[in-house]
């Protein structure tokens, strides 16, 4: 499981990094400044999180259990679910999505409860 989230967060920084410079790049002219500050902000919460599961790589063999496993899942379902949806309505305008967004969101609070929770209750390195 340690390398499957290496490997989910470092393709997800990766994709964030090419998303960024997407934005910077190859939208200015396309869409409108509302809808460009929408797919950055897209970009900037996968870059975090992607990082979130490079460190849930690394967590899951310190603090052993379920729920890091669990916050890495979150994580990555947090980055399709929250910055999915706003990549989608940057490009569509569909204000329907608006409605996945905080499921994305919701994930991500998950996600850091929960690694908050297996770093608190281990006795690892104490």
């Amino acid at each position: 499981m340690a390398r499957r989230f290496v490997i989910w967060g470092a393709l997800a920084g990766f994709l964030g990094v090419a998303a960024g410079a997407f934005a910077a790049h190859g939208l200015r002219d396309r869409i409108s400044p509302d809808m460009l500050e929408v797919f950055r902000t897209g970009a900037h919460y996968q870059m975090i999180h992607a990082l979130a599961l490079v460190a849930c790589g690394w967590a899951v063999e310190r603090f052993p259990g379920r729920a890091v496993r669990f916050a890495g899942i979150a994580f990555a379902a947090g980055i399709v679910l929250f910055s999915g949806s706003l990549y989608v309505l940057a490009f569509t305008g569909l204000r329907g999505l608006g409605a996945i967004t905080p499921l994305g969101g919701l994930a991500f609070l998950a996600g850091w409860g929960s690694l908050v929770g297996a770093a608190a209750g281990s006795r690892a390195g104490t």
